[in-house]
């Protein structure tokens, strides 16, 4: 059984909320408790840096159970995924981090199983479903769909990817990852690769201004970071630079976040095949690399990364991908579990 109360902190702290479960207690804000319950979560911009800090606190709280220590804070309670796009880590992982908590999933399956295929809306789709379920989950090809999912769904709404738009779920893993394995204050990241129509390098942008980071922007010329982006950066005073070049910035960063040329975000095929194969990271690049540098990746790779990458002290994107568990835990828990 789950059980949260309040609690007056000792020597005038805040109270807090204790979540408990199978002998384990989790000391949690009782505001944050309030804030998060209900929620959508769509974009990383809705997030100050007091809620994402509480995310990644939660998230290491409950990371044992990710690991496998028996849990049954969400008993009783069902999430409902609906991917229109294919998926392996987020929709695995927030299977894995429902059935960690005790909860159970419900799956739409391929669109073309579904009343989608006769014409329903994804209005109505939403509508129903959210009838059978706590929590929607939503990955869908078009910019805007989950924002779209929220306005009808009767239950909290998790952004996985709404086309080139917004993961902010991804975000919070690779924050997660980065304050783990490296720093969140005073960062030195690189972004690679495709930042034009990559979801995830928008949202990590974003979310990393909150921290002050320093930002180098590595890609093709036609794959640059959008304007609207990068002038939102700079307002916010975060440093940014841009270069075509990865030799320019590999041994002056901590953190170099390598992303794959996404071919079914072009239009033209032809045009996906000119900077199909603009970077490819291996051991020899990283040869006078910052001792404590790491390497993430959202994955899937295709050859941005080498395979013998993998065996370095740089490499943390399978580690990355196990990160999400505990982090889409942690947001679960927030939104649907028991409250103050």
């Amino acid at each position: 059984m789950s059980l949260g109360f309040r609690s007056s902190g000792m020597a005038g702290d805040p109270t807090v909320f204790l979540i408990i479960s199978r002998r384990s207690i989790i000391f949690f804000p009782v505001e944050m408790a309030t804030m998060f319950k209900k929620r959508h979560v769509l974009s990383m911009r809705e997030f100050s840096r007091e809620e994402i800090d509480s995310v990644l606190d939660l998230a290491s709280s409950l990371e044992p159970f990710a690991r496998g220590k028996k849990s049954d804070m969400l008993a009783g309670k069902i999430l409902a995924l609906l991917f229109f796009e294919p998926s392996t880590r987020t929709r695995m992982s927030f299977e894995t981090a429902m059935k960690r908590l005790g909860g159970g999933v419900i799956n739409l399956g391929p669109a073309e199983g579904s009343s989608i295929s006769k014409g329903e809306s994804l209005a109505d789709t939403v509508r129903v479903i959210g009838g059978y379920a706590d929590a929607l989950v939503i990955r869908h090809p078009k910019e805007g769909s989950a924002r779209l999912a929220s306005e009808f769904s009767p239950v909290p709404v998790l952004n996985a990817g709404d086309g080139a738009g917004h993961h902010p779920t991804q975000t919070l893993l690779d924050l997660y990852t980065i304050k783990k394995d490296s720093r969140l204050e005073d960062l030195s990241i690189a972004l690679v690769g495709d930042l034009k129509y990559g979801r995830t390098v928008h949202s990590l942008a974003y979310a990393l201004s909150l921290y002050g980071a320093d930002i180098t922007l590595v890609s093709p010329l036609s794959l640059r970071m959008p304007e609207p982006i990068k002038s939102d950066l700079s307002s916010k005073g975060t440093r940014v630079r841009e270069t075509c070049d990865l030799n320019e910035v590999v041994n002056n960063v901590d953190v170099l976040y390598m992303t794959r040329i996404q071919r079914e975000r072009f239009p033209d095929p032809v045009e996906y095949k000119k900077v199909a194969s603009s970077y490819r990271l291996t051991p020899e690049f990283l040869a006078n690399a910052r001792k404590n540098l790491i390497i993430m990746h959202p994955l899937p790779r295709v050859d941005e990364i080498a395979p013998a990458v993998d065996a370095t002290f740089h490499a943390r994107y399978f580690q990355q991908s196990f990160y999400g568990v505990p982090v889409r835990m942690a947001l679960l828990k927030m939104l649907i579990g028991g409250g103050a």
